[in-house]
């Protein structure tokens, strides 16, 4: 003989409760893991080196004469630019600004320094930097820059006065190989 229930409002009440605990349950532990991400790639998006500039396109142009907005940065780290690149590696002459920022949108890291009565231990710390990269890194000369060493990658830049080798390590981390192609 089965019970018949007493209030059968209670027991329906019951049901639904046990039914709507899992999707609770589960949709709590989902909100908490969405709150746990977002801090982690806002921390570590807040952690990256260099000063971020806004994108300013991947537009080629086809000769170094041909107009183009003002770059938002000096050097350039986006933006207007030659469709081929500058070799990779350690470079005596400048690289001009519309070609560096096609090795920038390729993955590369620009470092460059600039040394009006010239600053041959300075240029050595860097090359023997940048000589430990087979790709993805230039050191060239940047003339009028207010400090010696910049640092750029697409849309950042960091700027100093004096050669620290973790820095410059740790920005060439966070930025070489990435691809900014669109697509």
């Amino acid at each position: 003989m089965t019970k018949e229930p007493r209030h059968p409002k209670a027991q329906d009440t019951v049901g639904r409760r046990r039914r709507s605990a899992p999707w609770l349950l589960g949709g709590g532990i989902a909100l908490l893991a969405a709150i746990v991400v977002g801090v982690y790639v806002y921390r570590a998006a807040a952690d990256l080196p260099g000063q971020r500039f806004p994108d300013q396109g991947n537009r080629h142009v086809q000769t170094f004469s041909e107009a183009i907005p003002p770059y938002n940065s000096d050097p350039p780290t986006s933006g207007p630019h030659m469709p081929y690149i500058a070799p990779w590696g350690i470079h005596t002459e400048p690289i001009p600004r519309q070609l560096q920022v096609h090795n920038l949108e390729d993955g590369g890291v620009m470092v460059q320094y600039h040394c009006p009565q010239g600053c041959p231990d300075l240029v050595a710390k860097l090359t023997a930097i940048v000589s430990s990269y087979d790709r993805q890194v230039i050191l060239a000369p940047y003339p009028g820059m207010k400090t010696r060493i910049v640092l750029t990658a697409w849309t950042r830049l960091d700027a100093f006065d004096e050669v620290d080798e973790s820095r410059i390590r740790r920005f060439i981390r966070a930025y070489r190989g990435i691809d900014h192609h669109p697509g």
